[in-house]
């Protein structure tokens, strides 16, 4: 996956840009933490939890037609827990106090979200491409060696004679 230091400075701008932000996370799809910046939250904790409510906003954008998952906000008391979809491996989940601008922490959250994405994805294809590359380089070493044949001497010919017989009639 992308660098946990370049995912945690997205993190970190994203924190600078929405100063009512008390946590920020990015965790694969798969549930593992990427990187994080959630004081006095378990980040791992945050991550399944993440990963469980992706799941089930994935089916509900599936079963009501409103196409691939973006986003999730949930607002409690305190404050809001918003997870926005990080290109194709992962996610972001922001937390933020009660006072937040709602509009602020969407804008900035989709953005931080792309951002990430792009990081992930782009990590993503060049693990792939190198997979890929480590595969054919083996399979062409188990390949057996070409067969390799030896050029015959040529010998010189003698012309042919045919033996044409022409019968004419009379």
């Amino acid at each position: 996956m992308a660098s946990e230091a370049e995912i945690l400075d997205e993190l970190r701008r994203l924190r600078a840009r929405v100063p009512q932000l008390t946590g920020a996370l990015a965790a694969g799809v798969d549930g593992l933490v990427l990187a994080q910046d959630t004081p006095g939250v378990e980040p791992e904790r945050v991550a399944a939890l993440t990963v469980t409510a992706l799941g089930v906003a994935e089916r509900m954008a599936d079963a009501t037609g409103q196409g691939d998952f973006r986003e999730l906000l949930v607002r409690g008391v305190y404050g809001y827990v918003a997870t926005y979809a990080a290109g194709r491996g992962a996610v972001l989940t922001v937390l933020a106090q009660d006072r937040v601008n709602l509009g602020r922490l969407l804008l900035e959250g989709r953005r931080a979200g792309s951002r990430i994405g792009e990081l992930v994805d782009a990590e993503a294809a060049a693990e792939a491409e190198t997979e890929a590359e480590e595969r054919s380089e083996a399979t062409a070493s188990e390949k057996a060696p070409p067969r390799t044949t030896t050029a015959r001497p040529r010998t010189a010919r003698a012309p042919r004679t045919t033996n044409a017989r022409t019968t004419t009639e009379s």
